[in-house]
């Protein structure tokens, strides 16, 4: 099966396989929100990962990975990428650069693997994000998330 054959999820769950990492994706209703998201699944929101797609000024991208109820600090965020400029993109140009639509979005299965930045929050804890496709989610030790994706572990967010 080629890889444009596969569906959301089964992209993240191959993904993670080949990386080692141990993930566990559940279905859950719609949620209109973040609160709500993490209410159906009986955690706070701050232990569900928001993966970010980030625009750099040269058309690249990369993820930030930012707990519920925080938000990327753009002058943090721009001194550890090195650059002074960067933007949230359109959702057209996240799904491009991902092949998963906002709100299912996971550095997991990304059509391009772009660099990851995790805030320094997320370690230490299981944490939720978004499994690829809508209605999904996945739940994995932030720690073996950090360590599978390279990320670079930073603080690079402020309360919401």
């Amino acid at each position: 099966m080629t890889e444009a054959a596969l569906t959301g999820v089964e992209r993240v769950q191959a993904d993670a396989a080949a990386r080692g990492l141990d993930i566990e994706v559940i279905e859950r209703p719609a949620a209109r929100s973040l609160e709500e998201a993490a209410a159906l699944m009986g955690i706070s929101p701050g232990d569900i990962v928001k993966s970010l797609v980030v625009k750099r000024s040269d058309g690249t991208y990369l993820f930030a990975l930012i707990p519920g109820g925080r938000k990327i600090s753009w002058p943090k965020l721009r001194a550890i990428v090195g650059v002074n400029k960067l933007q949230l993109p359109d959702a057209s140009l996240a799904l491009a650069a991902t092949g998963y639509e906002r709100g299912t979005i996971t550095p997991l299965g990304s059509t391009t693997p772009w660099p990851v930045f995790a805030d320094a929050s997320i370690a230490g804890r299981r944490v939720s994000m978004g499994a690829g496709e809508h209605g999904r989610s996945l739940f994995v030790d932030g720690d073996a998330l950090i360590a599978a994706l390279d990320a670079t572990v930073a603080d690079l967010s402020d309360p919401e």
